[in-house]
C-alpha cells in the first residue's frame, strides 16, 4: 500500500471515529509498518491526527492489528 493511499484511508477512519474504525486504522498502520517502517507510521499518526481521535501515539508499534506501546525501562 502506498503512503498516499494509507493517508486517504486513515482520514476516512478518523472522520468516522469509533471503536470499529480504530481497529481498521490499526490494521492499516500494521501494513504500513511492515512495508514502510515505524517512521512512516509515526508520520501518518501525526498527519491524520490519530492521536486525538483514537489515542494512538507516535512510537506505538502496530503488529497484526494490535497496538503495542513500549513502556520504557527505569534504571
Amino acid at each position: 500500500m502506498t503512503l498516499d493511499k494509507a493517508k486517504e484511508l486513515l482520514k476516512v477512519q478518523a472522520d468516522f471515529g469509533g471503536f470499529y474504525n480504530g481497529n481498521s486504522a490499526k490494521l492499516i498502520l500494521s501494513e504500513i509498518s511492515r512495508e514502510h517502517g515505524q517512521a512512516a507510521v509515526d508520520q501518518l499518526i501525526r498527519e491524520c491526527r490519530l492521536d486525538a481521535v483514537f489515542g494512538f501515539e507516535p512510537g506505538t508499534r502496530f503488529t497484526g492489528g494490535l497496538a503495542i506501546q513500549d513502556k520504557g525501562t527505569s534504571d
